[in-house]
């Protein structure tokens, strides 16, 4: 049995993983996201704070500020092959955020600040209780918000410079079966929840060389956020309480830096196409570390490899301009998971993905204006054992995405 307790326990932390690898939010922006999620050389409006500050300074109004949300329909499917048994996450709506607000004192001024507020990280993953891989998870529930305070400098018509600096806080809770059952047959289960903090930094150049030909260069640091004190519980049958005391933990996490190149170009003056490459630092999240405060003989201290891979993701995306009031997008992208075979686990079921992407804006008057976004993820069907704890399957994962904002210039 201290075997079975100790596989439970080495494989409970393992899903604090989702604070990085395999969800990442890629719902910045409704006009860039209607275009692929393409921005960082393409500078249209708030959104220019993550997608590339020093194209902040090239906003055409003098200050703004803007609104937004997505809906995330995600779903999940896992098959044993061997035996024919399927099971499918549960039916949730993930809802991110972005709030973004410019100012500039005078028209003649070089200088713009802004501030930005968005979840580039987060997800919620919920199965069965009684499903196959319930002694792995259950639910995990993560929630990140970035707030970036930024300033922007206009060298000169067709140079900017822009950085900011990122507070990274987020929340999570986690549920997992344990192979314990009580007098009537019932698993018990155990509990985690954390908080987390980190600090970061985002630096873009925009180059303005025409009407036609736009360029833009960004760099989001890696953030490290760190768990204090989270809290990790259990029910359990009293005769093997002792196993699972009611402790708490620390551990930190490494949040990937990003790398994008941005280019834009008109073709005619109502079209214009944009091209970002992303390169993503997943490289740095090679281990997981759990410290608890109180261990026992099953309860030790945690090292688990991660060993995660630096990936790109290519991004293209165009818009039209139909009249004056109507503007209407189309996208893609190819986004390859960082997660290595043998490392694939149920709470980040991740695999290579593609999305189509299509989105509009509608000009309500000179200073209200409303975009939407509408994007649809195909994850490949992804088989593989984890090296770690033997578990096999095959997973294939899709979402939809609506997403809504509404932006005030003045």
């Amino acid at each position: 049995m201290k075997k079975q307790l100790l596989v439970f326990i080495l494989s409970v932390f393992i899903s604090s993983e989702i604070f990085a690898g395999g969800f990442q939010v890629n719902l910045q922006g409704q006009k860039q996201a209607g275009m692929g999620h393409t921005g960082t050389g393409f500078c249209q409006d708030n959104a220019a704070l993550f997608f590339n500050p020093g194209g902040v300074s090239f906003l055409d109004s003098l200050r703004g500020i803007s609104f937004g949300g997505s809906f995330i329909f995600p779903r999940t499917t896992y098959l044993d092959e061997s035996s024919g048994y399927i099971a499918h996450t549960e039916h949730h709506t993930g809802t991110p955020i972005t709030l973004y607000a410019v100012y500039k004192f005078h028209k003649t001024d070089k200088w713009n600040v802004g501030l930005a507020i968005y979840n580039p990280f987060g997800s919620r993953v919920q199965y069965p209780d009684d499903w196959k891989g319930q002694f792995l998870i259950r639910e995990i529930d993560l929630k990140t918000f970035f707030i970036q305070p930024t300033v922007s400098y206009k060298v000169n018509e067709k140079l900017g410079i822009g950085a900011g600096f990122v507070y990274a806080t987020g929340d999570f809770s986690l549920r997992k079966g344990i192979p314990i059952q009580d007098s009537t047959g019932k698993y018990g289960e155990g509990n985690l929840h954390g908080k987390a903090s980190g600090y970061g930094f985002n630096v873009g150049i925009y180059y303005k060389a025409g009407e036609k030909l736009s360029v833009g260069l960004d760099y989001r640091s890696q953030v490290n956020v760190k768990v204090k004190d989270g809290t990790a519980d259990f029910t359990v049958p009293a005769s093997v309480a002792s196993f699972f005391p009611t402790t708490t933990f620390s551990t930190q996490l490494k949040l990937p830096s990003t790398l994008t190149l941005g280019v834009a170009y008109s073709f005619i003056p109502k079209l214009k196409v944009a091209l970002d490459i992303n390169y993503i630092g997943w490289k740095s999240y090679d281990s997981l570390i759990i410290d608890f405060a109180q261990n026992t003989d099953n309860l030790k201290d945690i090292h688990s490899a991660r060993v995660y891979q630096n990936v790109f993701i290519v991004r293209l995306g165009a818009q039209y301009t139909l009249t004056n009031r109507w503007t209407v997008r189309l996208g893609t992208y190819y986004d390859a998971t960082p997660v290595k075979a043998g490392y694939l686990t149920p709470e980040t079921p991740d695999a290579n993905k593609i999305a189509i992407t299509a989105g509009a804006s509608f000009r309500i008057t000179d200073k209200f204006h409303l975009d939407c976004s509408f994007l649809y993820i195909e994850g490949m069907k992804r088989t593989d054992t984890n090296l770690e704890t033997g578990f096999t399957g095959t997973y294939k994962t899709k979402a939809v995405v609506p997403g809504l904002s509404i932006e005030y210039v003045f």
